[in-house]
C-alpha cells in the first residue's frame, strides 16, 4: 500500500456545547463540530471523494480499493457513541474511533459498554496511547511502551480481541513511537501528518491525515477527498512549520499556544455576553 487518503475528526456535539464530549480546553474546542457542520462535511465528501471509503482492517488484509479512504476520531469522546456513529451508518461508513484509555468512563468520555457496541456495530476501536502525552516524540523509549502496551491491554480486554489500529496523540510523531507501537501489536498507525503516502515501519503501517477543525468548511473536506492539491500542500506547509516549533521548544511552545487559545476564548465570550 503505497497511498491512502484518511480525515481526522474529534468530537462531534450540538453546536457550542463544546464540553460534552472528549477534552475541555480552548485548544481542544478547536476541533470539535456541531453535528450540522459534520452532517455537511460527510454530504460533501460523499459528492467528491475521488476514492473509497473503508476501513483499516479491509487495507490490511489487502481487499481494499486501489485508493482506500478513511474517516477517524481521535480521543475517545462519548460523542463517537452519541452523536457519530449513527450519522456515518446513515451513509454506510465505518468510523475508527481511536480512544485515550486512561480516560475511559471519565466524564465526557466514552463508557466500556459503548465501546464494545460501536465494535458490535462494525466500527474500528483502536488505541490513542493511554494518557494522551501532547509531545509523544519527548517520551523515553520506557514510556512508550507503557502507553501503547497498558492502552492496548485495556482496550483488548474490553472487546475480548486484540487492538490492532492506533493514533499519535497530539500531532507528535517520530519512528520511535511507531517502533514501540508496533511492538505492542499495532499493525496500523495513523499520524497527524497531511499526506497520502504511507511507510512501515517495524512491520506497522503508518498513515498521514489531513484534519478537520470547525473553521474548515465542508467545501474544503471535498477539495482534500477529490485530490485538490491547493488545499493538502497548505495544510502540509502548516504542519511543518508547527512540527519544527514543537522540535525546538516542546514545553514553552505548548504553554505558549494555550495562554494565547485561552484568552481568546476569554475575548469571544466576553464578546458574546
Amino acid at each position: 500500500m503505497q497511498h491512502a487518503l484518511t480525515l481526522l475528526f474529534h468530537d462531534v456535539v450540538p453546536e457550542g456545547r463544546w464540553s460534552e464530549s472528549g477534552f475541555v480546553s480552548a485548544d481542544a474546542d478547536l476541533y470539535k463540530l456541531s453535528c450540522a457542520q459534520f452532517r455537511s462535511h460527510l454530504e460533501c465528501s460523499q459528492r467528491n471523494v475521488k476514492g473509497t471509503f473503508t476501513t483499516a482492517h479491509r487495507v490490511l488484509d489487502g481487499s481494499a480499493s486501489a485508493y482506500p479512504c478513511l474517516l477517524s476520531f481521535d480521543d475517545g469522546g462519548v460523542s463517537a457513541s452519541t452523536q457519530i456513529a449513527d450519522m456515518l451508518e446513515e451513509f454506510g461508513w465505518r468510523g475508527h474511533f481511536l480512544v485515550t484509555a486512561g480516560r475511559i468512563a471519565t466524564p465526557g468520555f466514552l463508557q466500556a459498554d459503548q465501546i464494545r457496541d460501536l465494535h458490535r456495530r462494525g466500527h474500528i476501536i483502536g488505541s490513542h496511547s493511554y494518557s494522551h502525552p501532547l509531545l509523544m516524540a519527548h517520551c523515553s523509549d520506557e514510556q512508550l511502551q507503557e502507553e501503547w502496551h497498558r492502552s492496548g491491554a485495556i482496550l483488548s480486554d474490553i472487546l475480548g480481541s486484540p487492538v490492532t489500529v492506533a493514533s499519535v496523540p497530539g500531532g507528535h510523531y517520530s519512528r520511535a513511537i511507531a517502533s514501540a507501537a508496533a511492538s505492542a501489536g499495532i499493525r496500523l498507525l495513523f499520524n497527524s501528518e497531511p499526506t497520502t503516502k504511507c511507510h512501515m515501519v517495524d512491520g506497522c503501517l503508518v498513515l498521514g491525515r489531513f484534519c478537520i477543525k470547525r473553521s474548515h468548511s465542508p467545501e474544503w473536506s471535498g477539495r482534500i477527498v477529490a485530490g485538490s492539491l491547493g488545499p493538502r500542500l497548505r495544510e502540509a506547509v502548516l504542519w511543518n512549520t508547527k512540527k519544527v516549533a514543537k522540535n525546538l521548544l516542546g514545553e514553552i511552545w505548548l504553554q505558549g499556544r494555550r495562554k494565547i487559545l485561552e484568552r481568546r476564548a476569554a475575548n469571544e465570550r466576553r464578546h458574546l455576553s
